[in-house]
């Protein structure tokens, strides 16, 4: 069998201050750079994301596979209609000029662009016109998609990711692999069975690694097993102002739809235990310090109004001054990181001047953030520069392992011993080697703030002795309902 494939990536902030436009696609910094044909078959190899999981299946299955595109782009604003129609345009192309039986898509889920509230729903209606009504098509999506009926109408079969940190990409590939040998075998499609939850949740609130959604997601494994269905949870991107935005539970098989039921009359019955409390930075940090003071292991906050992950531009810097108001890095010289800081300017200066040399600059960026008003100004100060490099980081993480990014020139400031990573390319705090790269060794530190929401978790909790969660003014709220909404329908709630 020969099996189209292509992947397109991007989580769509509505609120947030920049889009993604055609070079963010092609950077490389929190995504693989865009690539096409064989040379994206190379690039995936043995790396933790749909896609490699889906052509190891395929390779098993004794599969042709025919690359088409890959295009992912770091979360941000809308996708501009330029990127959009370039990305469809080359998958199109191949949809016409390459002889396959089926297509599998690597997606997000939840893409918005300049022009289109559903990318993916599109992209899939697109392909349709060329393929026709029978062609399989299966897609994967990340568990943070907006799931729309378009894309189950139209998709033969679709997956999502079990686990947030998301350490399971590759495994969901693979399971998309099975539903498309699935179809392959019944040559017709299953119906499928939907229902919407009627509120947003928080992405602090999603992981699997804590309640209530460890419990959850075990239990949708295990009725899966049990039920030969394909249960799915996506908790949805609570920041996407379109009509569809929001927590979706869908199956295949013929037990789907009691299993569906159950569990969306268990979610709205329980709504209270997801809902989330999130204390201001300066708050954060007394706390932490005093954790730090008893503990052998790092304390972890999270910065997650600003996660470059969700939207932010990972540039605020309401955090970095909490800890030098408090004096953290007095009290624990050299012990105290943040990262990472998306400033080229200061990172090239950094460059400039060289290591063991001190810049009296400003870091960091006063931003609009779009629903709370400006955030802090940059902090100025005589910043010794500890370190340099030119960026270049392969992730050994549980999430990405495998996968090389470029972050451009970088550098380790420090002042009244706080150190700042500071980096030209923006990339959420998920994997230790985002410190080791510039000196900072994760482990001996005592306080570690990291611009990240959940996935820092993955990689950052077996070696914390507290994880805190801190919202300091940014783009990326941290309660839904902080934010103007314009679009949801009435009855869905914007919190639990």
């Amino acid at each position: 069998m020969r099996v189209l494939i292509a992947g397109f990536q991007h989580e769509t902030n509505t609120f947030a201050p920049s889009k993604a436009d055609w070079p963010a696609f092609n950077r490389g910094d929190g995504f693989p750079a865009f690539s096409h044909g064989e040379a994206m078959v190379q690039t995936m190899h043995g790396v933790n994301i749909p896609i490699a999981g889906f052509m190891d299946f395929a390779q098993q299955q004794g599969w042709q596979l025919k690359p088409s595109v890959w295009a992912g782009a770091s979360p941000s604003a809308h996708i501009t209609e330029e990127a959009f129609e370039n990305i469809s345009h080359a998958i199109l192309a191949d949809a016409k000029a390459l002889d396959f039986d089926a297509i599998y898509l690597d997606l997000h889920g939840a893409a918005v662009a300049e022009h289109v509230d559903d990318c993916e729903g599109e992209l899939f209606e697109r392909l349709r016109a060329i393929v026709g009504a029978q062609m399989p098509i299966v897609a994967s999506l990340d568990s943070h998609a907006n799931v729309t009926q378009r894309m189950l109408t139209l998709a033969d079969a679709i997956t999502c990711y079990r686990t947030y940190p998301h350490i399971d990409m590759a495994e969901t590939g693979r399971r998309a692999g099975q539903l498309l040998a699935e179809r392959i075998q019944r040559a017709k499609r299953q119906s499928v069975s939907v229902k919407r939850l009627p509120f947003l949740i928080s992405l602090n609130a999603q992981s699997t690694m804590i309640e209530p959604n460890r419990s959850f997601t075990q239990q949708l494994v295990s009725h899966d097993n049990v039920s030969h269905c394909s249960v799915n949870f996506s908790t949805g991107f609570p920041a996407a102002d379109f009509s569809e935005c929001g927590p979706v539970l869908w199956g295949y098989g013929e037990q789907a739809e009691a299993i569906i039921e159950k569990f969306y009359t268990q979610l709205v019955d329980g709504r209270a235990a997801w809902r989330l409390t999130v204390e201001d930075a300066k708050t954060t940090v007394q706390k932490a310090l005093q954790l730090a003071q008893e503990s052998d292991r790092p304390v972890i906050i999270a910065d997650t109004q600003d996660n470059p992950g969700a939207g932010g531009d990972s540039n605020t810097t309401g955090v970095l001054h909490a800890l030098l108001a408090a004096g953290a890095g007095m009290r624990f010289p050299g012990q105290v990181a943040l990262g990472l800081l998306f400033d080229p300017q200061a990172a090239l200066a950094a460059h400039n001047a060289g290591v063991g040399k001190t810049v009296h600059m400003g870091i960091g960026k006063s931003v609009d953030t779009g629903w709370q008003g400006m955030s802090e100004a940059p902090v100025t100060r005589e910043w010794l520069v500890k370190s340099v490099s030119d960026g270049q980081v392969t992730l050994e993480g549980p999430m990405m392992s495998g996968l090389s990014i470029k972050l451009g020139p970088c550098a380790l400031l420090e002042a009244e011993g706080v150190q700042v990573c500071v980096v030209s390319g923006k990339k959420q705090m998920l994997d230790k080697e985002l410190y080791r790269f510039l000196g900072v060794q994760p482990e001996t530190m005592k306080i570690l703030v990291n611009k990240s929401s959940v996935h820092f978790r993955a990689a950052f909790a077996p070696i914390a002795s507290h994880i805190l969660v801190t919202k300091a003014p940014g783009p990326m709220a941290a309660n839904p309902a902080d934010l103007p909404w314009t679009r949801l329908p009435a009855a869905m709630q914007t919190q639990p």
